[in-house]
């Protein structure tokens, strides 16, 4: 039997995790599938076939560690995704790199620092009221902020301050977010799988689920579609899975908000034929004992 580790964090805590859909899937292809601390050093990587990131969601609390520990998984193992693609979509920068390629984005830019006085030339420069700033490495929503340049000093003062020893982005605030909500679109070796809507709680922007975020599963329509799949085109390889977060912009296209490729959760529960579809895609890509196992193909962008 083959056996595959999904790496996950010490603590569960409030975070919802549906990883255990697909291991019975797995198991019906012959995985044993062990849930493990990304931070446990009792069992050697090299005893597992795959090593396959899931629920880490404390690693941007220690960046450093986690990179360390994939680059030990990477040396002993298979890892998924990639090393490579890892640190590629460790920073928010790679948005400006889909840009580049040709993919919209949410439209963004990057300063050097923030102060409290920064914010009405973000504002002007972005061409909007409303902003929202976050840190260029970060997930969950966490120090994420909206807010405006007419915003009291006092929070001005408390936001700039909260990027100080962290690099910030800055992108105008997308209406549709509270109109409609963020879709999500997940892809399993590239293959479109399924998608959700994720609309915010009252009160809030943020659209994790672990922030009162209503998720409900969606047949996504086909100009959303076609930027999921311009989005994959540009990838630097083929992951083993990702999720593309697009928002509807005012001209009733859609823009890419953020494209997870290293931890994202999947949302399996959400669909019927998604735990079954992402087993599939395990065991297409890392059964040893299948000789139409696949590497990740180069794609559009290179890593740097």
């Amino acid at each position: 039997m083959k056996k595959c580790a999904f790496l996950t964090l010490d603590v569960r805590g409030d975070f919802v995790i549906d990883d255990e859909h697909a291991i019975e899937p797995l198991a019906e292809l012959g995985w044993q599938v062990s849930t493990i601390s990304w931070r446990q050093t009792e069992i050697p990587w090299n005893e597992f076939d795959a090593v396959i990131i899931r629920s880490t969601w404390d690693y941007w609390d220690d960046v450093p560690a986690f990179l360390e520990v994939l680059n030990q998984i990477d040396r002993e193992t298979c890892l998924a995704n990639s090393l490579e693609i890892v640190h590629w979509n460790l920073e928010k920068t790679y948005l400006a790199d889909l840009e580049r390629h040709g993919v919209g984005i949410v439209p963004t830019i990057w300063p050097v620092d923030v102060k409290p006085d920064s914010f009405r030339a973000f504002s002007e420069q972005l061409g909007c009221d409303q902003l929202v700033i976050k840190p260029v490495i970060g997930a969950n929503g966490d120090r994420a902020f909206r807010m405006s340049p007419d915003d009291s000093a006092e929070r001005r003062k408390m936001i700039s301050a909260c990027f100080a020893d962290r690099r910030p982005l800055v992108q105008k605030f997308m209406t549709g977010i509270l109109a409609e909500g963020e879709f999500s679109l997940f892809y399993f070796n590239g293959g479109f799988s399924h998608a959700i809507l994720k609309t915010p709680a009252e009160s809030e922007f943020r659209s994790q689920e672990e922030r009162g975020a209503r998720i409900q599963p969606v047949a996504p329509e086909p100009q959303l579609l076609a930027r999921g799949q311009q989005v994959m085109a540009a990838l630097p390889e083929m992951p083993l899975y990702a999720r593309a977060d697009f928002v509807r912009n005012d001209e009733n296209d859609f823009l890419v908000m953020e494209l997870e490729l290293i931890e994202p959760s999947m949302y399996l529960r959400t669909d019927p034929g998604a735990p079954l579809a992402f087993a599939r895609a395990i065991d297409t890509r890392y059964g040893a004992l299948r000789k139409n196992a696949v590497a990740p193909a180069k794609n559009g962008l290179e890593i740097p």
